[in-house]
């Protein structure tokens, strides 16, 4: 059974099953935030277990991204605002039905009736502590979150160990989009020493580097139009195969 890990002051995180998803939580100024939590039902509710274990209030959600296993929430953790950017929750809204069918499809015992309720995050932030970089690569109006005062990158489905970068298929000029959004984390990253991905480990002191690394290497042959060298590729990550090949057909223009 995962557990909830303090990984910085203030930042824990918790592994579902499901693609080694991360649901973070941050202590703010007034209370909890719940970032991108998840996955199963029965995850949500050890998590909420977690939380009354520590005895602080929920006061806000923060969604990185409108992809459906970022969209969920459950009762107990309270009817607090659920926030993303503007872009973000747009498209979340719009395609609301999607996600919870997708949801539905995917996982189990999720509150499908809680998905994709997503509030757009106001202009200054202030719902959410540190500073939210919000870039197009991977998803429409997809944030990360710098803490800088804790030293943590929170990166969305950004810098994983497991997962190589997807490009976002409804969106062209992904390639560019996702090297303006590395060279925005590399520059992000110079203030953490914790990077907490999506999904995947958590990467602490060398191991930020060696992910960005790895991101903008499978970026730079794309570009360049050759086959990406990437560990995370192989027999050992067959069910991979079709992101990859769909990233190869959109970076020459299929």
């Amino acid at each position: 059974m995962s557990v909830l890990r303090q990984v910085a002051d203030g930042v824990r995180v918790r592994q579902s099953e499901w693609v080694w998803s991360n649901s973070i939580v941050v202590r703010g100024e007034d209370g909890l935030i719940l970032v991108d939590p998840g996955i199963n039902g029965s995850e949500l509710q050890e998590l909420a277990d977690d939380l009354y274990r520590l005895g602080i209030p929920v006061v806000a959600g923060f969604c990185t991204h409108p992809h459906w296993d970022h969209l969920l929430w459950h009762h107990r953790f309270g009817d607090v605002p659920r926030y993303a950017t503007p872009a973000a929750a747009h498209v979340a809204g719009a395609a609301r039905e999607r996600a919870q069918a997708m949801a539905a499809q995917s996982a189990a015992g999720i509150p499908l009736d809680l998905v994709a309720l997503i509030t757009p995050l106001p202009a200054d932030c202030r719902p959410v502590p540190g500073e939210i970089i919000e870039h197009q690569a991977h998803a429409v109006g997809h944030a990360a979150i710098l803490l800088a005062d804790r030293g943590v990158l929170i990166a969305g489905d950004m810098l994983s160990d497991v997962l190589i970068p997807f490009l976002d298929v409804r969106q062209v000029g992904q390639v560019d989009a996702y090297q303006t959004a590395l060279n925005r984390l590399e520059e992000a990253a110079k203030h953490a020493d914790v990077v907490v991905p999506g999904h995947g480990a958590v990467a602490e002191g060398p191991q930020v580097a060696a992910r960005l690394a790895a991101d903008h290497a499978y970026i730079d042959a794309l570009r360049r139009g050759r086959e990406p060298v990437d560990a995370r590729l192989g027999p050992h990550a067959d069910w991979l195969s079709g992101p990859h090949r769909a990233n190869l057909e959109q970076a020459r223009g299929r």
